[in-house]
């Protein structure tokens, strides 16, 4: 899904939208919290998938703030 959201992210960056990429960060690591409370299951695999995407993300907000610059 890392691709998914590195597009989802450059479009909000191409429009400016700092907060539709906030609120996108913020989701992703409420799911990562969730996932990292949970056990019967290992979760390593889709919890390292969410934390690129929380990289990607993170990325997408720092290109913007440069842009603004």
């Amino acid at each position: 899904m890392s691709k998914a959201i590195k597009q989802i992210g450059n479009s909000y960056v191409g429009l400016g939208n700092r907060q539709k990429l906030e609120d996108l960060l913020m989701h992703r690591h409420e799911l990562a919290a969730d996932l990292k409370m949970e056990s019967g299951f290992d979760f390593r695999l889709p919890i390292g998938q969410i934390e690129e995407e929380i990289a990607a993300i993170e990325e997408g907000i720092a290109r913007l703030l440069r842009r603004r610059d």
